[in-house]
């Protein structure tokens, strides 16, 4: 992905977070759902995507992406506890990064006081106002949209949005970093360690961009259900390691496991395909700013 490069929701890195929506939508059917998302299906629906997106487990189209869901349902279930353990704690402030269609502002339960700010392209969040205020959506907290681009200068949308840099913030990357080029990746890191007050955390989805998750079975996959090559949206330059430079920027990492053993942990175990292949090469990681 170039560093100007523009999207909606059926193009680029904008139909990846359709997908996402979709795999939220499967796991919202299930019996043993980790997550429910009851807006996903009507993501998809409006989208009009240009292939055939599942959006229940009758729909699933093959192994892999019953994989591949299965490995999102962890992801998203892992993150709204992040949430979750980060209001226990007293943080009333979160921001999430390349939001995408993520919709946790309106399907958590937020504690009074609680402001969650959305930040990515202003035609993904476009998009997804139009659906949520065509189902009646109300927030269950205060939401707040900042329409911007990570890969420039997104702090001062953020500022005038009203987010306040004395208070500790609970932060969220979910599905971003492989997407960012090497030096917007690390300009975003000194800009949340600016921006985070004492008490603040941060988790991460990290991916090794250049790791078996590229192989040509999951390249494949992505071809036919997307009609994208992967390998043009993320930046595989070898870079230092997300955990690094936290650490670096004085932040304590607490957790820091890969996606196979999260998923044991809420008894999810994923097969020998895709989604095992990214299961094994993600991590999920928490750090803290004491």
């Amino acid at each position: 992905m170039s560093s100007t490069e523009q999207w909606d929701i059926v193009t680029s890195v904008g139909l990846t977070a359709l997908g996402v929506a979709a795999a939220r939508a499967v796991e919202d059917t299930r019996p043993d759902a980790l997550v429910h998302d009851r807006f996903a299906h009507a993501f998809v629906e409006a989208a009009d995507p240009p292939a055939t997106m599942p959006t229940s487990g009758e729909d699933l189209p093959n192994p892999e992406w019953h994989s591949v869901a299965d490995y999102l349902g962890v992801r998203s279930r892992f993150f709204d506890d992040f949430f979750a353990v980060s209001a226990d704690s007293g943080i009333r402030q979160f921001v999430i990064l390349a939001a995408g269609l993520d919709v946790r502002a309106h399907r958590l339960p937020w504690p009074s006081g609680s402001d969650v700010f959305e930040v990515d392209q202003p035609k993904v969040l476009q998009f997804k106002d139009e659906v949520l205020t065509g189902a009646g959506a109300t927030a269950s907290c205060a939401r707040h949209v900042v329409d911007t681009d990570l890969r420039g200068d997104w702090t001062a949308a953020l500022a005038s949005s009203g987010f306040d840099p004395d208070q500790p913030t609970a932060w969220l990357a979910e599905g971003l970093l492989p997407y960012l080029p090497v030096e917007a990746e690390a300009e975003l890191f000194a800009a949340v360690r600016e921006l985070s007050a004492p008490g603040s955390r941060i988790s991460l989805e990290c991916i090794d961009a250049a790791a078996g998750v590229l192989d040509e079975q999951t390249l494949d996959l992505a071809r036919r259900q997307f009609g994208i090559d992967i390998r043009d949206l993320f930046d595989t330059r070898p870079r230092t390691s997300p955990q690094e430079q936290l650490t670096a920027a004085g932040w304590r990492i607490a957790t820091d496991e890969n996606a196979a053993t999260i998923g044991e942990h809420y008894g999810r175990s994923f097969g020998l395909d895709t989604g095992a292949r990214v299961a094994q090469t993600s991590r999920f990681v928490i750090a803290q700013r004491d």
